[in-house]
Parts: C-alpha cells; sequence; structure tokens
C-alpha cells in the first residue's frame, strides 16, 4: 500500500468482486485473477437488468430528487473502483455540495439484483462497499441504502452499519493479498456450484490446487505438443 493506507491506483480491484469472494473465493480468483468467464442463464439475466439501470444520461432531477445512474467510484483507502447502479440525491440542509448543482444534497446508493433477496451478505457487501466509496469521494457519512430486486420489485433497505463496513475491509485486505499472490484457493465442491456460470472453468470435480486456466491450457493445447521422434 502507499503513504497514509492508501492503495496507488495500480492496485485497485473491481468493487464488483466483492460479492464474488464473499460467495466463494474460488470464483472469485478465477474471474478476476485468472481472468476467466462464463455465462449462464443467470449471469445473462443479471447483465440485462443491469443494461437497464447503467444508462448515466438517463439521470433526472425531479423537484427535490437527483437521481443519477452508472455513478462510477472509487476509493483510495479500500483500493477498488467500481460502478453504482443508482444513487439517489435528496435535498438536505445537512447535505454535501455537488459539482454544478445549487444546493446540499444526500446520497443514497441503490444495487439493482436479479430475483430474490438472500439471505447471505453478499449483496449488501456490495452495497456497504459503494457507500464507502461515496462516503470518502464526498466526505459525507451514508447510514443506509437499498438494494432493488427485480423478481420482487421491492426494495430492501440496508442499514450501513460498523459491522458491515468491518467485513468490507477485512475481505478486501485479503483479497489484495491474493490479488498481489496470484493465488487461486482449490476447489471445494458444494451444492451451490451447480449454479455457478464458472462450474466448467472451475473443475470442482478435481479438487486439487492447481491453477484452473493452467488446466484449460494444457488441454487446449496438448496436442501441439511435439512428440519425440524415434
Amino acid at each position: 500500500m502507499g503513504e497514509a493506507s492508501e492503495y496507488p491506483e495500480d492496485d485497485w480491484l473491481a468493487l464488483s468482486g466483492l460479492q464474488h469472494y464473499s460467495f466463494c473465493k474460488r470464483q472469485w480468483a478465477l474471474i478476476h485473477v485468472e481472468q476467466l468467464w462464463s455465462e449462464n442463464a443467470r449471469t445473462t439475466a443479471g447483465s440485462l437488468e443491469h443494461q437497464r439501470a447503467d444508462h448515466y444520461e438517463n439521470s433526472e432531477t425531479r423537484g427535490d430528487l437527483l437521481v443519477l445512474r452508472s455513478l462510477r467510484v472509487y476509493s483510495r483507502q479500500l483500493g477498488i473502483t467500481g460502478i453504482c447502479d443508482v444513487v439517489e440525491f435528496r435535498t438536505s440542509p445537512d447535505g454535501v455540495r455537488l459539482q454544478q448543482r445549487e444546493g446540499t444534497w444526500n446520497p443514497y446508493p441503490i444495487e439493482y439484483k436479479h430475483g430474490v433477496t438472500k439471505t447471505m451478505d453478499a449483496d449488501r457487501l456490495q452495497l456497504c462497499a459503494e457507500a464507502m466509496c461515496l462516503e470518502e469521494m464526498l466526505a459525507c457519512k451514508i447510514p443506509e441504502g437499498a438494494l432493488f430486486y427485480r423478481q420482487t420489485r421491492r426494495r430492501e433497505v440496508v442499514s450501513i452499519e460498523d459491522s458491515l463496513r468491518s467485513e468490507v475491509k477485512r475481505l478486501l485486505t485479503n483479497m489484495h493479498e491474493m490479488y498481489s499472490r496470484g493465488l487461486t484457493p482449490r476447489a471445494k465442491r458444494k451444492h451451490a456450484c451447480n449454479a455457478c456460470s464458472l462450474k466448467d472453468l472451475c473443475l470442482p470435480q478435481l479438487d486439487r490446487a492447481e491453477s484452473a486456466k493452467s488446466y484449460i491450457e494444457q488441454y487446449v493445447y496438448e496436442d501441439d505438443v511435439p512428440t519425440k521422434q524415434l
């Protein structure tokens, strides 16, 4: 890390990777360390949902409400950067000033998700990280945000509590360490593997530490290896 516990920009990680990491460390490493990816019905649906939300040109003002879409955020302290699906700003005497906007505003991040609310905190951790980025950029405090699930078409209000913030920091510290060392955890087969878009690349049935990328390259190019002449 750099001075004052800040990460240089070259070491910033994708904010969206926090959700992958909290769901499965190996999945995150395959995507962000080994640069592997594969689509399935769930990831395609999720991408389409985000395409509907991510249109910065559609940002709008309605009275005391300003809605910004596809807002890029970052945190030097956390070493991450990414895009918020939607950030609502409401006028408030205790708010912050925004460029080219009159008055003061309070930010409220909203993350759009496919499906329904979940018991695990992967989505909430991503939302919390977005809020922490906005806090650092705008020098403000964000007490809550929301997750909007397309299937139920309802918002789930998320309190940005200290426990959630601490978990974001802990996970990101581990992610930076793994990324800098180029580590990919061993496969540990579980029920969730069946729905993972990377199961054919992850190869959980092998249950070994070998890099999935190396295995795939070996398989693809094995016919190109010259044979020894007799």
